[in-house]
């Protein structure tokens, strides 16, 4: 007997440099299964091994849900919080240590709720544009969890003690209150989130490939260094920036006042 495929639940499409994910379970409210992270992993995987993708952006399907974290209903899949003694990792931490690894700059395009793991999605992403509809939240303490998966992107990102409040009391808050916060980097009507989100396509790439790739690399490296550790890493990285095609380019372009033509390498 012949097993049917399991329908996707992603939409993965490379557009103008741009591979663009985007979770297609609107009457879930774009919630994360296996199955979804799983693809989403594999689009990710899949832009990184291209020659034309630049960035990447990931949303949800339809105006209401950028993605509302894990899919509670058991009928769906099992638990998202059951994990094989064989195997322990989990599907969403493995998925964010691979953003945390990816070379592409990573934009989420909150198209509306960010709650639970959906929050710690547009966290773990390297930009966020949200729509001024979009709400976020860490609501796990209602369902008598915490919200153990997204702390390290949300230590990381937004203020201790406000994220710690959130944690606890499991509140609802606003887009802007998420800027506030340092968690979204603009947030704009919902009429005009793609053009914003073109805006900032637009300034990622015309720049070098390779410096961003290199740059992400020691961004992450150097967060969890102390400053003599940094400065003795940052030093080293500076060489062998400069010993790129691309650093080369770049400054034949400038002296030669012309735009700069990068090949990645």
């Amino acid at each position: 007997m012949v097993v049917a495929a399991p329908a996707s639940l992603v939409r993965s499409d490379l557009r103008d440099g741009v591979q663009w994910l985007t979770i297609d379970r609107p009457q879930r409210r774009n919630a994360l299964n296996a199955q979804v992270v799983e693809e989403l992993a594999a689009g990710v995987r899949d832009a990184m091994n291209s020659r034309e993708a630049r960035a990447i952006v990931i949303t949800g399907a339809g105006d209401t849900a950028f993605c509302a974290g894990a899919d509670l209903d058991p009928a769906t899949d099992g638990s998202p919080f059951a994990l094989s003694p064989a195997d322990p990792r989990h599907f969403v931490a493995t998925f964010f240590k691979l953003l945390e690894d990816c070379r592409l700059p990573v934009i989420a395009r909150v198209n509306g709720h960010a709650l639970a793991g959906g929050l710690g999605l547009a966290c773990a992403c390297d930009l966020a544009i949200a729509s001024e509809e979009a709400t976020f939240g860490t609501t796990e303490t209602a369902i008598g969890l915490f919200p153990m998966m997204i702390l390290p992107y949300l230590l990381r990102t937004g203020p201790r003690r406000k994220i710690l409040e959130l944690c606890i009391t499991g509140a609802r808050f606003t887009a802007p209150e998420a800027l506030a916060m340092d968690l979204v980097n603009y947030v704009v009507p919902h009429r005009e989130l793609d053009a914003k989100l073109a805006w900032l396509l637009d300034r990622i790439l015309d720049k070098s490939p390779t410096a961003i790739r290199l740059g992400k690399m020691g961004f992450h490296a150097l967060q969890d260094m102390s400053l003599v550790q940094g400065l003795d890493y940052a030093q080293l990285m500076i060489r062998i920036m400069a010993q790129t095609d691309d650093a080369r380019e770049g400054t034949r372009a400038f002296m030669e006042k012309r735009p700069p033509h990068w090949t990645g390498r």
